[in-house]
């Protein structure tokens, strides 16, 4: 073992390798992104296609089974489960583990595009979409307003929107709930018929008059100057007074036959925020950037949007950068906490400053060396990531503490000066704690090989621990020996503190003789009852075990996610003023019955891709942080089922309580506890 002994000898050299190091950490602790867990990358497609007016049964029958034929010819396919919809069908295709999502999804689109001449002419364009977990909205905004809500839409489409997709870090931007303008030509049946006119000749007098077209070009001089004959509708008015047909010499226009108004598109689905008429954006982030950065910069936007545009009020109601950062600075809260423990523990049973700042100052370089490696790996901030350097932290001690014990026993009982004691106390000792860390090692080692979602969350854990051991050996054996032959001093070590160190010292020592003369009683009980303590010993044991299987099982612990969501449905084929008169009566309930809430958004329709669904209502309700609180969000579901229970005519009332893992029910295909599926 000559790495005690060079960084003994060589101690500016072994200094500077340890600030490089610990540059290298600090840089790297600024770069590394945050995420509440792992990446997780599930080989998954999603196939859909859309032929309009069609039935669920013509779907399944014309195009969902004929994809389902195709799609099972694709190598690797482990599950397909198709929807049938009415004018839609998705068809989801999951490979076996291993597959190169890139690779499948080029194939499924050649082989889909082979077998075009099977589907309806008149389909619509097949899609291929990768299930990407960053798709999902980091922020959902709420926009509300007292403008007229074609006004509203048209504000948030053309200026707001804009304005958080330029955020660094967004890629995408959606809008729900809006109010798209739509000009509605409102024939009366009387006049038409009363005057002969077809359908089909006044829709093509309205086509027709409505163009932009290229009329040439034509060359002045030394220039050529592209021509159009614009003549397009500018206003209701021209509209209204285009010539539909002619009778008797006399022009009919459009006008005379029909009501030309200015409105909005039939409504799928209405959104009030906060109880006012407004809209719910999603914004999304790009997959390589860091989630608590682009919703932290998207709040600063909010503000800088509510100052501009007084006349509207975004709010901030679902904000997953804000639950990561809490349950980040918990782990990280209780990483620096599990490190200060450690000292305070080795304070006691050393009884030494100096040995202590020993162990003090290598935890530190150990945590920091490990997290540059965390970061050339190519890992995120996570809560798998944490969890591995707080499990690391406990262990980074053993080493050092071996190391310097060796040093310092050499040093005291065998005279020895500090920079012998140094070296060949770490040199004696280095075996063992080398075989020690490969011993833990070879624990986490299978862990590596796990496949599944399992194997990508806690790949990184075990990875961590790696690190932080590997860390920490190279500490004990370089920089605790360099900085032991510095701090420890020739003399007895309490022969340099005076004051209320020596009485702290001194009460710390009568401490550890009772619990040393203790333990030297239990083991003389032991040696001396041996027949005893072997039977205690297995009725523990057996008494352990037999608690087992009434321990409860979670893939992930729940937490508190700030966010309570209420759902009322209806029977499929309720007109949406109807589910939303029964909503408003749910959402006065609700929100008198929550006062730890923050905002609220209020969605009423069915499903945006399945339109034949059960009518729904959903209230998501956004709750102060649960310190502030006095319920959790659990309790106050569970106070909110038993106040809806039965008060809403018509509607069947869910309430949830989400519990920190939607990324988790995202890549399980839903956020339900029990989910049965019937075949046949």
């Amino acid at each position: 073992m000559n790495l005690p002994r060079a960084s003994v000898r060589r101690p500016v050299f072994t200094t500077m390798v340890t600030l490089i190091v610990v540059v290298f950490g600090i840089f790297s602790l600024g770069r590394l992104r945050i995420d509440l867990l792992p990446e997780v990358e599930t080989a998954t497609l999603t196939v859909s296609a859309n032929y309009e007016g069609a039935s669920p049964e013509v779907m399944e029958r014309l195009v969902t089974q004929t994809m389902e034929e195709v799609l099972a010819t694709v190598p690797g396919v482990e599950l397909l489960t198709s929807e049938s919809a009415e004018g839609s069908t998705r068809v989801r295709v999951r490979f076996v583990w291993g597959t190169d999502v890139d690779a499948a999804s080029t194939e499924v689109r050649a082989r889909l595009e082979a077998e075009l001449d099977e589907f309806p002419e008149d389909m619509g364009r097949i899609q291929v979409r990768q299930f990407d977990v960053n798709s999902f909205p980091v922020v959902i905004l709420g926009i509300s307003s007292a403008l007229d809500p074609v006004e509203l839409t048209t504000l948030i489409d053309e200026q707001v929107r804009y304005r958080f997709a330029r955020v660094p870090g967004v890629a995408q931007v959606d809008t729900w709930g809006g109010y798209s303008r739509e000009v509605r030509v409102e024939l009366d049946p009387a006049k038409v018929r009363a005057l002969g006119l077809p359908l089909n000749e006044i829709l093509r007098a309205i086509r027709d008059s409505n163009l932009d077209l290229p009329a040439g070009r034509i060359e002045e001089g030394r220039y050529e100057v592209t021509l159009r004959a614009p003549a397009e509708f500018r206003s209701l008015d021209e509209l209204r007074e285009t010539v539909i047909a002619s009778m008797d010499g006399a022009a009919i226009t459009l006008g005379q036959v029909a009501e030309v108004r200015d409105t909005y598109e039939e409504l799928s689905q209405i959104v009030r925020v906060n109880g006012r008429t407004g809209l719910r954006v999603a914004v999304r982030k790009q997959a390589d950037a860091n989630t608590v950065e682009v919703s932290g910069a998207i709040l600063a936007e909010i503000e800088r949007v509510n100052r501009d545009f007084p006349q509207i009020e975004v709010l901030p109601v679902i904000n997953q950068g804000n639950f990561i950062e809490r349950s980040i600075q918990n782990v990280a809260t209780s990483v620096v906490y599990g490190g200060g423990l450690a000292v305070l523990v080795l304070l006691f049973f050393l009884r030494d400053l100096r040995s202590t700042a020993v162990i003090s100052i290598a935890i530190p370089i150990s945590v920091i060396a490990t997290i540059a490696l965390v970061y050339f790996a190519g890992f995120t901030l996570n809560l798998m990531t944490l969890g591995g350097l707080a499990l690391g932290v406990g262990m980074m001690v053993d080493s050092s503490i071996v190391v310097l014990e060796n040093i310092y026993r050499r040093h005291t009982e065998e005279g020895l000066t500090p920079f012998d004691a140094a070296v060949k106390g770490a040199v004696e000792v280095g075996p063992a704690i080398l075989a020690s860390t490969l011993t833990t090692l070879v624990i986490f080692l299978p862990v590596i090989f796990i496949q599944g979602v399992s194997g990508m969350l806690f790949r990184e854990l075990a990875y961590v621990i790696a690190f932080s051991l590997g860390c920490s050996l190279v500490v004990s054996l370089s920089v605790v020996p360099m900085l032991a032959a510095k701090l420890l001093s020739s003399k007895d070590r309490s022969s340099n503190r005076g004051g209320l160190i020596a009485r702290l010292g001194a009460r710390a020592t009568r401490v550890f003789d009772t619990i040393d003369d203790g333990y030297r009683g239990l083991i003389r009980f032991v040696l001396r009852n041996r027949i005893a303590a072997i039977v205690l010993t297995l009725a523990v044991l057996a008494g352990s075990l037999s608690l087992a299987p009434s321990l409860g099982t979670e893939f992930l612990p729940p937490s508190d996610e700030g966010e309570v969501r209420v759902t009322g449905e209806m029977e499929v084929g309720t007109r949406v003023d109807i589910v939303d008169a029964q909503t408003r009566i749910m959402e006065q309930i609700v929100i008198d019955a929550v006062p730890e809430r923050v905002a609220w958004v209020t969605n009423v329709g069915a499903s945006s891709w399945q339109p034949e669904a059960r009518a729904r209502g959903e209230i998501r309700l956004s709750l102060v942080p649960a310190a502030q609180r006095d319920r959790s969000n659990v309790e106050i579901a569970e106070d909110l089922r038993t106040r809806l229970e039965g008060k809403i005519a018509g509607m069947e009332i869910r309430t949830r309580a989400p519990q920190g893992q939607f990324i988790l029910n995202r890549i399980f295909d839903g956020d339900e506890g029990l989910t049965i599926e019937i075949r046949g």
